[in-house]
């Protein structure tokens, strides 16, 4: 499954590429929705990752907006590995009474670790609340993308990619070996995190391979 990151500020185009994708993941601190925005987004048949990241937001904001995309329908609830004990079990309790699944994430935007501790840090993952572990880093060399790759040799729900121009194959990759769903810019609108493909380009290389897969 790909998902289309969403970071356009009009809910309106929002809404619109909703009625066109399989998954999206709203990028609630750079759409910079509101309440009402975010209910009627959210409320979209179209299943939605809620993300907030609290950079620019701050916490207490993070929290409320979160809360109100998990109110209104959200299929999963993206949280910060590194979030604080509180807030975590927070988003976890309110998440689990809305039967939305939680994505807990670690972003690296500097390098991918060791294999040693990204094993570790996906078991940190689940062990904090995941029903999804999310892992992100910077892939600077192919070592880095294998490394990456080999996570889904663990039989939980994993969504792992690889940011930046040679972590592109990652992204592709990630559907048939397992992945929970991959992630994909929107056609017409800024990439959320370095080395997106567009959405129209990942399925078509996705319909290409598995083509071939099924000759």
């Amino acid at each position: 499954m790909i998902c289309v990151a969403i970071s356009d500020k009009n809910p309106k185009k929002c809404l619109s590429i909703l009625d066109k994708v399989e998954l999206a993941e709203i990028r609630i601190d750079l759409t910079q929705f509101g309440p009402k925005e975010i209910k009627k987004v959210f409320a979209h048949p179209t299943p939605t990752i809620a993300t907030c990241r609290p950079d620019t937001l701050g916490k207490e904001k993070q929290l409320e907006l979160l809360c109100i995309a998990i109110e209104s329908g959200a299929k999963y609830v993206d949280i910060e590995i590194e979030s604080d004990e509180d807030q975590k079990q927070k988003l976890i309790e309110i998440a689990r009474n809305k039967n939305c699944r939680v994505i807990v994430s670690y972003h690296n935007f500097r390098e991918t670790p060791g294999l040693k501790q990204l094993y570790q840090i996906t078991d940190e993952c689940f062990a904090a609340g995941a029903d999804v572990a999310k892992i992100a880093t910077m892939v600077n060399s192919e070592a880095d993308c294998a490394r990456l790759l080999s996570l889904y040799s663990n039989s939980k729900p994993m969504v792992v990619l690889g940011m930046g121009e040679i972590g592109k194959i990652t992204r592709i990759m990630s559907p048939f070996l397992g992945a929970e769903f991959t992630f994909a810019a929107m056609d017409d609108g800024e990439a959320t995190a370095p080395g997106q493909i567009t959405y129209s380009k990942m399925k078509e290389i996705e319909r290409y391979i598995r083509n071939e897969i099924s000759k």
